[in-house]
């Protein structure tokens, strides 16, 4: 008995102890890692069978196409094969899929009607004027828009406004108060902390290093706001004004007094034809339908009726529909998100290198951004044309600085009457730290160096003179260069260009009268124009980029820190999306001179 108890006390031996605990670790994690291998093939096995079992979408006799637009609007969205939203991925609606659905629901027997019901409608003017002219021409099928919200925001009314009847909760209100640019300005901030801020430009509008220099808006650029606001403002207010039979000079007058807010005012005015709950709608739904009063309205969503929309059937003849989207960079990236010159090159090039495709429409939507990126696209697009391709631009809420560079070489340019375009003019800035470091962290910089510039644009000391005119000259050798694309272009002369440029910001309502576009309309339009000047009639779209499938979405989205600090910050993240731009810039840039925000 001693002996077996002294042989359970005897203590565990080093080297058995280490290879208990390393087998006990690799035990559990092998358990864990089936662990987790099961959930996600369980997860992965849950989203196949409800994209296996979910029906084709069927489209019933005597049903109402529901417009939504309360959701921000891109110019091409995801398609979500099922719905995730408890999982935090929401739905998207591409402005391409409520264009397509619009337009052939005017055709389609089986929808009656359209139903707006949108409080807001998030998107840019330009993209608001697309949707907007869709509905137009679809009321010429003779199917009835009925309108209805609790309260429309300004955009939401511009929609509603082509309803056959507008419909307000009593107690709602119309935002109807028109367009304001309000820009923030950070040099007191950077005074606080010392840093310094040197700037090469060349442009007298060209503001976008503004925030950084002044505390109020030049009045060069307070002049090319106003300019753009009243655009901007009388596009959309002529409609209303029409669309609601008053006359111009009473829609400003209701605007000014702010008579929407009230609910029983906004009926007075006319900017409504009735004040109603969500019940009297669906009563003036059922009683344009032909039901009874027990029977569902058979409403379908953009996102299910797309689904039910026939692919057109390929033709021998093609035209490439390129998007071109976002800040312009050099190198590569995700282009869904931005421009980079490597990626948009290569994508570029696939579609004039296709036998097939006979025409190019360049759909850009974008402020611009590096000025030597913006050079390599516009090499490209050269190189396209000399390939015998004909290359037509549909302009969509910006393209302007760079984005105008990569749209000048264009056989045709289209644009919407609020698109911004211009700003033909260049900007560098170069932050100093060395101050801002010494008197709030006590940090001093020295240096040992080789040659006098070594250290040039290190962002740790200011410039000196001729430091700061070797990068004038390449400013104004970037602007020469860019003048004189644009003059080629847009064959004017490079005196001409430069008079309606400097950094100058236009809305397309202007542009078209200097020369800078040359005609008003939409994405159709300019698909339209591509076939005519290719000579061709029978032709089938292609698109480029490939679109993104919802699964590289959501692995994407798992790794989205961009996400997840934008929905941590809320409407904080356009003030960082501004700083963000500027940190990222390099080199000389070609860029819109203000982040914009339309509401």
């Amino acid at each position: 008995m001693n002996t077996d108890n002294q042989s359970q006390n005897k203590p565990e031996s080093r080297s058995r102890k280490f290879w208990r605990i390393v087998l006990g670790s690799m035990v559990g994690f092998i358990l864990a890692m089936i662990i987790i291998s099961v959930c996600y093939t369980l997860f992965m096995l849950g989203i196949l069978a409800s994209v296996s079992s979910k029906d084709t979408t069927q489209v019933q006799l005597n049903s109402v196409l529901k417009l939504d637009l309360n959701q921000p609007i891109t110019e091409r969205a995801v398609d979500m094969p099922f719905n995730l939203s408890n999982y935090g991925y929401n739905s998207q609606l591409g402005l391409n899929d409520v264009l397509a659905a619009i337009k052939h629901a005017a055709g389609d027997n089986r929808i009656k009607g359209i139903y707006i019901n949108s409080s807001s409608a998030s998107a840019s003017p330009a993209s608001l004027k697309e949707i907007h002219d869709a509905l137009v021409e679809f009321k010429k099928s003779g199917k009835f828009i009925y309108a209805f919200s609790d309260s429309y925001s300004q955009n939401g009314y511009y929609i509603a406004t082509v309803a056959d009847s507008i419909l307000l909760n009593p107690g709602g209100s119309i935002d109807l108060r028109g367009y304001a640019f309000q820009l923030m300005f950070y040099k007191g901030l950077l005074d606080k902390f010392n840093v310094d801020v040197q700037v090469v430009r060349h442009g007298q509008f060209k503001s976008a290093v503004e925030p950084y220099i002044l505390d109020k808006m030049s009045e060069a650029n307070r002049t090319q706001m106003n300019v753009l606001a009243g655009t901007l403002w009388n596009t959309i207010a002529n409609e209303i004004a029409t669309a609601r039979k008053i006359s111009l000079d009473s829609l400003n007058q209701i605007t000014n007094q702010l008579s929407g807010y009230l609910a029983e005012t906004a009926f007075d005015k006319g900017l409504v034809d009735r004040l109603a709950y969500t019940a009297d709608a669906e009563a003036m739904l059922r009683k344009a339908l032909n039901i009874s009063d027990k029977e569902d309205i058979p409403f379908i969503s953009i996102a299910k009726y797309k689904s039910s929309i026939p692919e057109a059937k390929a033709q021998k003849d093609r035209i490439a529909v390129v998007y071109a989207t976002g800040s312009i960079y050099d190198g590569k990236g995700d282009e869904s998100r931005n421009i980079y010159s490597d990626s948009f090159i290569k994508t570029f090039r696939k579609a004039y290198k296709s036998d097939k495709v006979k025409a190019i429409v360049l759909r850009i939507n974008s402020p611009g951004g590096s000025a030597v990126a913006s050079e390599n696209i516009w090499q490209e697009i050269e190189a396209a044309k000399k390939a015998g391709k004909i290359i037509v631009t549909s302009m969509g809420d910006y393209a302007a600085s760079g984005g105008y560079y990569i749209a000048c070489n264009s056989d045709y340019i289209i644009a919407q009457p609020n698109t911004l375009t211009g700003s033909i003019g260049v900007f560098g800035m170069i932050p100093s730290f060395e101050n801002a470091l010494k008197s709030n962290l006590g940090i001093t910089i020295d240096v040992a160096k080789t040659h006098d510039h070594a250290d040039f644009a290190s962002g740790m000391r200011t410039l000196n003179q001729a430091e700061l005119d070797v990068m004038q000259q390449s400013v104004e050798s970037t602007y020469g260069t860019f003048l004189s694309r644009v003059a080629n272009g847009r064959k004017m002369t490079v005196a001409q260009v430069d008079s309606i440029g400097q950094g100058r910001v236009w809305a397309g309502a202007d542009a078209i009268k200097i020369g800078l576009v040359d005609r008003l309309g939409s994405i159709d339009d300019a698909i339209n124009k591509a076939a005519e000047l290719a000579n061709i009639s029978n032709y089938s779209l292609e698109y480029y980029p490939k679109e993104q499938t919802f699964f590289e979405l959501l692995f994407h989205n798992m790794n989205d820190t961009e996400g997840k600090i934008a929905s941590r910050l809320g409407h904080l993240y356009f003030t960082y999306q501004g700083l963000e731009q500027i940190a990222r810039m390099e080199g000389v840039q070609a860029r819109l001179p203000f982040e914009l925000s339309i509401q």
